[in-house]
């Protein structure tokens, strides 16, 4: 699955053009972002495909020296799962 990344948002469109999985975290402030949405389409339930989601802001916000919180219950969940592989990032 391909990723379209941007600052506060990564997705993916089917071909044709559908959004079939999101995650959106919006600044909280200057250093911190909020993790409070996220979306994947029925057709892509159980292939761990919001994980992945979870691991590219990972990814990005490492990149970026930010940090997050979480409000979406699917990234609550998940992160508190990975805490420890994950804590240099939680706020």
């Amino acid at each position: 699955m391909n990723f379209i990344i941007e600052k506060n948002r990564i997705y993916s469109k089917n071909d044709d053009g559908k959004i079939i999985a999101e995650v959106d975290f919006p600044q909280l402030d200057e250093n911190t972002v909020v993790i409070n949405h996220t979306f994947v389409d029925n057709s892509l339930r159980g292939q761990g495909v919001a994980g992945k989601l979870m691991q590219e802001v990972a990814k990005l916000l490492r990149q970026d020296g930010r940090k997050l919180k979480c409000t979406c219950s699917y990234a609550v969940s998940w992160f508190d799962r990975h805490s420890e592989e994950y804590k240099d990032i939680i706020a």
